[in-house]
């Protein structure tokens, strides 16, 4: 999936209101949080507007998709909690700009390469992760992730998508805008705040969304049956 003309300095605006929205987030309690939202809204809008039909789907069903997985592991399950034990409002659409980011940076970077690395590194330290008892889950979902590589169309984004997820996982625990918690509710499996593979989850939502623009794409040009 390649935006075919992405507007300028998109990568720029992404990055900026990840990294800022997250730190108003922190640093400013409620208010941060809205004026996160805000931006969010506001960029997911200017990409959805400078999109084509499948930009636009893709920005639409990432976000949906996204929010309900968000309820399922934060809210149902318990998986993490973030500062105010709500769901922010900026998350879903934080999540399509995330992923908007990895196709933009998918198309630039050398894709061979960059899947073995995330495969062969993720690989090693998921034998440690679950040999030590540190972080099953991380490895159980690196597991998910490898899943989704064997059974996707782009594997190159679905490693652009663990580094950047990793990253953003990194930055935000760190800021506390959210935490994991350290045994899986329901499961006597260890956490690390966060998973070190909680960019699987990334990889999954990078598979449904792309699923789903593949087909109402192929709905879209499917002949009439005749009466």
């Amino acid at each position: 999936m390649l935006w075919t003309a992405p507007p300028r300095l998109a990568v720029l605006h992404i990055v900026a209101v990840i990294t800022g929205g997250l730190a108003l987030d922190a640093w400013l309690g409620w208010p941060g949080q809205h004026l996160a939202t805000l931006w969010a809204c506001a960029v997911w809008l200017w990409l959805y507007r400078a999109g084509g039909s499948a930009e636009r789907r893709l920005l639409v069903l990432c976000m949906l998709i996204a929010g309900f997985g968000e309820v399922v592991l934060s809210l149902v399950w318990g998986l993490y909690d973030y500062q105010f034990g709500n769901l922010p409002l900026f998350v879903p659409p934080g999540h399509a700009l995330l992923m908007t980011l990895g196709v933009l940076v998918a198309a630039r970077v050398p894709a061979r390469l960059t899947a073995r690395i995330v495969m062969t590194a993720g690989g090693l330290y998921t034998l440690y992760a679950w040999g030590a008892n540190v972080d099953r889950l991380g490895a159980a979902l690196f597991v998910l992730y490898a899943g989704c590589v064997a059974f996707g169309r782009d594997r190159v984004l679905y490693s652009v998508m663990f580094l950047l997820a990793l990253a953003m996982e990194l930055y935000g625990t760190a800021l506390g805008n959210w935490t994991w918690q350290p045994q899986v509710p329901g499961l006597a499996m260890t956490a690390a705040n966060p998973p070190f593979a909680a960019g699987a989850f990334y990889a999954l939502l990078d598979l449904l969304v792309l699923a789903c623009v593949s087909l109402l794409a192929r709905s879209a040009v499917r002949p009439a049956s005749p009466r």
